[in-house]
């Protein structure tokens, strides 16, 4: 079974986003692998344990921090990895999805995983764009793959805590949004022989893709007042809201 999956490196959402011009200040903060990402990662480890076969990750170097991110899938039981030599920052989930399509295209996948989303813009769309450019079917939200011969079953989540089991035939791509199991731990130690050791391919971005987005513009959120806590008793209260709600006309 030829398993690829698509990373994505992301700021560290424990952190502050400083703005510089249009942008996030990339030299001032932490890179970190999307969350979705390493579920992604688990699902492929688990079928490659259950049928054999390899995992191949994948991911656009957008501001040259990608090797963290690739070094930890391999630690994590990916046997080989590959980045996308774009140095794009502003580089959208379309532009992306091109470009992991024409390198993945040489692979031959079986499948192709993809984070339901990033935790960064939460934009979900390199998945369901990437198969169409791959043509092949997609389905997304899923929290369990199970492969067999020409086909995988796949259970996929809605909402409200129901779901929904499907076969789909081979190839395909699947927007992953939880493994059956965590994700494994990979010791600090194990990432970094990993880090010295392994080889890394690179390849050049290829293709373009029209109606890409662009950033306009990007500013911290203005501070124009703040929340008024209520007190006093459940009558106290209440009327005080009464009297809000007349003060706003709208009662």
């Amino acid at each position: 079974m030829n398993i690829v999956v698509a990373i994505k490196h992301i700021p560290s959402i424990a952190d502050d986003l400083p703005v510089s011009g249009n942008n996030v200040d990339f030299d001032s903060v932490d890179f970190v692998m999307n969350e979705w990402d390493e579920q992604s990662i688990e699902q492929a480890v688990l079928i490659k344990e259950a049928v054999g076969g390899t995992v191949t990750v994948i991911g656009v170097d957008l501001i040259e921090e990608l090797d963290n991110a690739l070094h930890l899938a391999l630690a994590k039981g990916a046997d080989k990895a590959v980045k996308i030599t774009a140095d794009e920052p502003g580089a959208d989930s379309h532009m992306q999805a091109k470009w992991l399509a024409e390198a993945i295209k040489g692979m031959s996948p079986d499948m192709v995983f993809a984070g339901v989303q990033a935790s960064n813009d939460i934009d979900g769309q390199i998945g369901p764009i990437l198969a169409a450019y791959l043509d092949m079917p997609y389905i997304g939200g899923t929290s369990s793959v199970e492969a067999s011969d020409g086909s995988a079953m796949v259970v996929k989540e809605f909402a409200g805590g129901a779901g929904a089991k499907y076969s789909v035939g081979l190839p395909f791509v699947a927007g992953i949004q939880a493994a059956p199991k965590p994700p494994r731990y990979a010791p600090i130690s194990k990432v970094r022989q990993i880090a010295q050791t392994a080889t890394i391919d690179k390849v050049e971005p290829s293709g373009d893709a029209s109606g890409r987005l662009s950033f306009k513009k990007m500013a911290p959120p203005v501070v124009t007042g703040h929340a008024e806590m209520i007190e006093g008793s459940s009558k106290e209260v209440a009327a005080k809201i009464v009297e809000l709600i007349k003060s706003k006309g709208l009662a």
